[in-house]
């Protein structure tokens, strides 16, 4: 079915009528806001944003898209870097009005909406001393970042964002509501462990949280120089590690805060973080190799975690372009490599070279779901942010050459929610060619028209004559 644009006065006009939320064309006042996306590289017009304030909102934008022949995409948080929220000409079914937040503590969960950001999540549970696997960011939304698989600082502790998922209400593409669970529709419910967005909206989850009541960092400024030494000392600290220690090395430019010393601002510098979800003297005692360390600024604290989770929140208005390599292991050749890439990272800007340590919680989740990354102990991260289009190309091959230079240890599996469009290769390696084959069939049962096909994409299993 090819797409296309409905005159932008009838056919909205029909579609107004009984929805709850709010409808933007081209034209109308909010139209523009509807249609901004945090990566400022996105600039597509689609005809209608529809702002859904329910399911049953949801459910009528499906119809009407289906009765118009407008390509659809979904937005949650709008945090996908390739701008797959949004689509030109086409129909965005916007959850941003559904981000309730439902607490049970009893029971140790969340019913989190489909528009919630980790920021909604975190704020209504840190009053139990409850918390579950997030974002590294406040501003990511809760739907993708679960659906994709969800790695995040508590990662390590309690395991993927989706091997916390209880269950979930999703709107096929017919308008359908179906319920989503170990015990409804199972086959369903695996394929939301990793596979995306690509079986319908996602309007609720239900989250396992945990007992989380401390919370600890410390982050460490370093001259770039001494960043080998940084990088494998971090590496033997967390290869030792308690579970509930995380964190990453992260090549940055010098931040003008008022602890980060003023010939630091600007300039290159390699950050070690260190989060625990303990106590700060807990903390200090695993990191105690890296406290040894030659370092320039410092803070170490006990933080609340839903504070930890806007550290390092991205700049909303910038121009972003990521990549990311899943490792077999961190030799001292890697970590020089990695220490080498810093030496280009565009400075100044919001870029970051980043260097996750896995393991834990993660190297133990279920084996079966589409996520073979989980076994890698290291990822790289290399994530250019910055202002000016003028610097695209420079960005965009550093982030390629970074991506390249660790190809001699990269697993091949990658984790979806850290890339942008790399091909639809690349899309199986981050499901595995046997989950991939399962997720299509999944697929064709729920959506044969490959209708949710702005994600990194599923195509959906021909039946055999």
């Amino acid at each position: 079915m090819t797409p296309r644009t409905p005159a932008t006065d009838a056919a909205p006009a029909g579609f107004r009528s009984g929805f709850g939320g709010e409808i933007h064309v081209p034209g109308d006042p909010g139209y523009d806001e509807a249609r901004t996306v945090f990566n400022s590289m996105i600039d597509r017009r689609p005809a209608v944003v529809a702002q859904c304030a329910s399911e049953a909102d949801v459910a009528r934008a499906l119809r009407f898209a289906r009765d118009e022949g407008l390509e659809v995409a979904v937005r949650g948080g709008g945090h996908s870097v390739a701008g797959m929220a949004l689509s030109e000409g086409g129909l965005v079914v916007d959850l941003r009005r559904m981000r309730a937040v439902d607490v049970d503590p009893e029971a140790r969960s969340a019913r989190v909406g489909g528009g919630a950001t980790m920021s909604d999540l975190d704020r209504a549970t840190q009053p139990y001393a409850l918390a579950t696997t997030g974002g590294r960011v406040s501003t990511t939304g809760v739907g993708g970042f679960t659906l994709g698989g969800g790695s995040g600082w508590l990662e390590r502790a309690f395991g993927l964002a989706c091997d916390n998922l209880l269950a979930a209400d999703v709107v096929t593409a017919d308008g359908a509501t179906v319920h989503a669970s170990a015990d409804e529709n199972p086959e369903l419910f695996w394929a939301l462990h990793g596979g995306g967005g690509n079986f319908g909206v996602v309007t609720s989850l239900t989250l396992r949280l945990h007992d989380l009541p401390a919370m600890s960092m410390a982050l460490l400024l370093l001259r770039p120089e001494n960043g080998p030494e940084a990088v494998r000392t971090y590496r033997d600290v967390m290869e030792s590690a308690p579970d509930a220690a995380g964190g990453a090395c992260i090549y940055i430019t010098g931040p003008p805060e008022e602890w980060v010393p003023e010939a630091m601002v600007g300039r290159l510098v390699c950050a070690v973080l260190v989060t625990y979800a303990g106590t700060e003297a807990e903390l200090r005692e695993v990191a105690a190799p890296l406290l040894a360390l030659e370092r320039e600024a410092e803070v170490i604290a006990g933080i609340p975690y839903a504070d930890l989770q806007c550290m390092l929140d991205d700049p909303p208005g910038m121009r972003n372009y990521w990549s990311a390599e899943y490792l077999d292991g961190l030799p001292d050749e890697a970590a020089a490599a990695y220490c080498a890439c810093a030496s280009t990272l565009p400075v100044p800007s919001g870029s970051q070279h980043v260097l996750f340590p896995m393991g834990g919680a993660v190297a133990r989740g279920p084996a079966d779901y589409p996520l073979p990354w989980r076994a890698s102990p290291w990822a790289v991260h290399p994530f250019g942010v910055w202002e000016d289009a003028a610097d695209d190309e420079q960005a965009k091959q550093w982030v390629r050459r970074v991506r390249g230079a660790f190809v001699p240890w990269a697993s091949g599996a990658v984790y979806l929610n850290f890339i942008g469009r790399e091909g639809q290769e690349r899309v199986v390696s981050g499901f595995g060619e046997r989950a991939y084959e399962r997720l299509s069939r999944v697929k064709a049962r729920y959506d044969p028209g490959n209708v949710f096909h702005l994600n990194h994409n599923v195509k959906p299993a021909v039946a055999e004559v």
